[in-house]
């Protein structure tokens, strides 16, 4: 499988993005999907995860209510709609799938097999 993650951008306090991430390979409609993200100078923190089929989600404290994931397997794409963007959300934001057949949501960074490459959101106050 491979990721690719787009949408990102320059974005004022309060605003909206909605991030992609594109995925090649016959086996990502049977592997649960997550977005984390990297601020400067902070380690990879956990965003959200969705389950294989898209009926089950997952948000870190710090974005429910204001971020929500989906997925289009026949597309083969992941979404990540951002409102009422904060500063504090700046950061390079990853898409990562888990292996075939691995379906079930996960938080853990080391439960994903796949990487994309990271796009940049930057929120300014």
């Amino acid at each position: 499988v491979q990721l690719q993650a787009s949408g990102g951008g320059l974005v004022q306090a309060g605003g909206s993005l909605r991030l992609s991430c594109a995925a090649s390979g016959r086996t990502f409609s049977s592997a649960a999907m997550g977005w984390f993200r990297q601020a400067p100078g902070k380690e990879r923190e956990f965003v959200t995860t969705i389950d294989w089929s898209g009926t089950y989600t997952s948000y870190a404290n710090s974005v429910k209510g204001r971020f929500t994931v989906s997925r289009d397997n026949a597309k083969k794409m992941v979404y990540l709609q951002m409102n009422s963007l904060k500063p504090e959300d700046t950061a390079v934001y990853y898409c990562a799938a888990r292996r075939s057949n691995y379906g079930l949501r996960s938080t853990a960074e080391s439960d994903y097999y796949y990487w994309g490459q990271g796009t940049q959101v930057t929120v300014s106050s």
